[in-house]
């Protein structure tokens, strides 16, 4: 099956929402600072952006709270337009944890992910719906370690559940991933080196271990 090309699905419709003169309400999912910086400066112009930190994944909570306070100091420091609004979800591992038992052992991009992100995504579907936003999307796929056909089909079953449009986009194209680099330089962020989840950071560690046996 062919891969579908979310940069250019997103690119037709902001098209679409140009021809309407309009700038809907967006509730972009933000997994951190650095990955929400490029997205951010795309999409600001194009959209009211209701900014929605939902990760329960996060371990420890100093970790959590950490990534919290880099989010709101870049939006802080960046020019955006001053209808963007950052909300805080709850932080919920215990939550998270139910969700992936039986997969803690998966690999990093396994069944565990997809039900990270499927969940993740719910709660950002959830908060669209409650503040009347026209669209939700996410910054995940900035990385080039998110799978972006996988999030954007998550994306489109939610926005069928939930009544509100799901914003196709692979925001690692058109260097989007090297954008997010540079902007991170520029406000001295703090780059995580673990996605965030206590596996994955077991699975750095691991790495790590065996490079320095080399």
């Amino acid at each position: 099956m062919a891969k579908i090309n979310y940069q250019i699905e997103m690119e037709r419709e902001i098209a679409r929402i140009h021809a309407s003169g309009t700038r809907p309400l967006l509730a972009l999912h933000s997994c951190c600072a650095p990955c929400s910086s490029a997205v951010l400066e795309r999409l600001n112009e194009h959209f009211r952006i209701a900014l929605f930190y939902y990760n329960p994944n996060i371990a420890p909570e100093a970790e959590f709270r950490h990534r919290v306070e880099e989010q709101q100091r870049l939006v802080e420091q960046m020019p955006l337009r001053e209808d963007l609004s950052v909300a805080v979800g709850e932080y919920e591992p215990e939550r998270f944890h139910a969700k992936v038992r039986g997969h803690e052992g998966d690999p990093e991009g396994g069944e565990r992910c997809g039900i990270c992100f499927e969940m993740r995504l719910r709660r950002t579907a959830e908060y669209a719906r409650s503040i009347g936003a026209d669209y939700f999307t996410t910054t995940l796929s900035i990385s080039p370690l998110k799978d972006a056909q996988r999030l954007n089909a998550i994306g489109a079953a939610l926005a069928a559940e939930f009544g509100v449009k799901y914003l196709f986009s692979d925001f690692k194209k058109k260097d989007g991933y090297r954008r997010s680099c540079a902007l991170s330089e520029e406000y001295g962020l703090y780059r995580q080196d673990f996605c965030g989840c206590i596996y994955s950071r077991m699975e750095r560690d691991r790495m790590r271990a065996e490079r320095d046996e080399r």
